[in-house]
């Protein structure tokens, strides 16, 4: 027997109709019970959710000593044969950690992901006494820590080679890690690729004062102009760099404003995500916002230095992933920089749809580009 489209229609709309009513008349005739435990938050649920639940996974939040302290890392994958991919975050102490639930899941069906809180970032920063930490705060220390925690990945989980993933700040450490050792790495794989830092910060600003006065915008036009010239030439003392830190915090707010940070509306990171971080609780996100104030400080002057241009010979395959409208760091030096390196293999992604945070902004596709352009590289190379 055929029953019609309409029939059916009535018939669910009568059921569903019944069902608010005698839910309706419980609820007014029947005292409600307390529970008997309140309901678990939000950070607790989704703690629960993404458990790694395979025979063979890993899940493990520790520190490891690294450098002469403790420092946090997370790994997390669904299978222990799958290669290991370390993520250097940005910043510097911009950790990638409290809202990588968000995006980074399904990565783990393919890698085991390492998240790490560098030196002086996050819940690093909380386990250590920052008056300590203070002089140990160097490029160099922070390049040396990363081998550190390499070695230990290695060792510790049997991988010869791993995949070395590294953004913005990230990507100066990951390039010269990728210099150093690379027979340690399967790819060396940039996101938002630090070239010349004193080039990409002055091309940043210009894009960013170009589009206000296109705009009319006569408030970013003043507060862009007031800070000019920019980037400051003058980080010979730390009254200077004090100074050229607020300059920054200027050029970023209004390069958010005009896309150069993420691509479109969105300025930032969503505060109300990283609160329910199966990862960070709210001390951890006090420490990572107090990180940021003390680190960049104290790495500023020596990242201003930054300059790869002539940095293009590599012995282990580089790979690109670069936002088509990233300011934060220049797309435009990326591009050409890449056209000049030489490596075994070499390849980059352009996200079309992004700025500096593309693997927010483009999870689908970082997925898909991580899954075909890079994981290849790992069963095609021998350990």
């Amino acid at each position: 027997m055929s029953i019609s489209a309409h029939t059916t229609r009535r018939w669910f709309i009568c059921a569903a109709m019944a069902l608010l009513t005698m839910v309706g008349t419980a609820s007014a005739d029947t005292p409600a019970k307390p529970a008997a435990n309140p309901p678990p938050d939000a950070a607790t649920i989704l703690r629960n959710v993404r458990k790694i639940v395979t025979p063979d996974g890993i899940e493990n939040m520790t520190t490891v000593e690294i450098g002469g302290i403790r420092q946090w890392i997370s790994v997390r994958g669904r299978h222990r044969d799958n290669p290991i991919l370390l993520f250097l975050h940005g910043g510097p102490s911009l950790t990638s950690m409290p809202a990588s639930y968000s995006y980074a899941g399904p990565w783990e069906e393919y890698f085991t992901v390492v998240q790490w809180d560098q030196r002086g970032a996050g819940k690093t920063y909380r386990e250590n006494d920052p008056a300590k930490i203070a002089p140990t705060m160097s490029g160099e220390r922070m390049l040396a820590d990363a081998e550190e925690l390499i070695a230990w990945l290695r060792k510790t989980y049997n991988k010869p080679k791993i995949v070395l993933v590294g953004h913005s700040w990230g990507s100066v450490l990951g390039v010269k890690l990728a210099q150093r050792h690379p027979d340690w790495f399967y790819a060396y794989v940039g996101v938002g690729q630090v070239v010349n830092m004193q080039q990409s910060e002055a091309m940043g600003y210009q894009t960013t004062l170009d589009a206000a006065r296109r705009d009319g915008n006569t408030e970013a036009i003043k507060a862009l102009e007031s800070i000019a010239p920019y980037p400051d030439p003058d980080l010979t003392n730390a009254e200077a760099v004090k100074k050229a830190i607020g300059k920054l915090g200027v050029d970023r707010q209004w390069m958010s404003r005009y896309g150069g940070y993420f691509h479109g509306e969105k300025t930032g990171h969503d505060p109300q995500l990283m609160s329910i971080s199966p990862d960070y609780d709210a001390k951890d996100l006090e420490a990572r916002n107090a990180g940021i104030a003390f680190s960049i400080p104290l790495l500023w002057t020596e990242l201003m230095k930054v300059d790869f241009t002539d940095t293009t010979q590599f012995g282990c395959p580089v790979i690109l992933f670069h936002g088509r409208h990233d300011l934060t760091v220049s797309a435009t030096l990326a591009s050409q920089w890449f056209a000049n390196v030489k490596a075994p293999q070499k390849k980059m992604v352009w996200f079309e749809d992004s700025s500096h945070i593309l693997f927010e902004e483009e999870s689908g596709k970082f997925l898909l580009s991580l899954v075909q352009d890079v994981l290849p590289l790992t069963h095609d190379s021998k350990p």
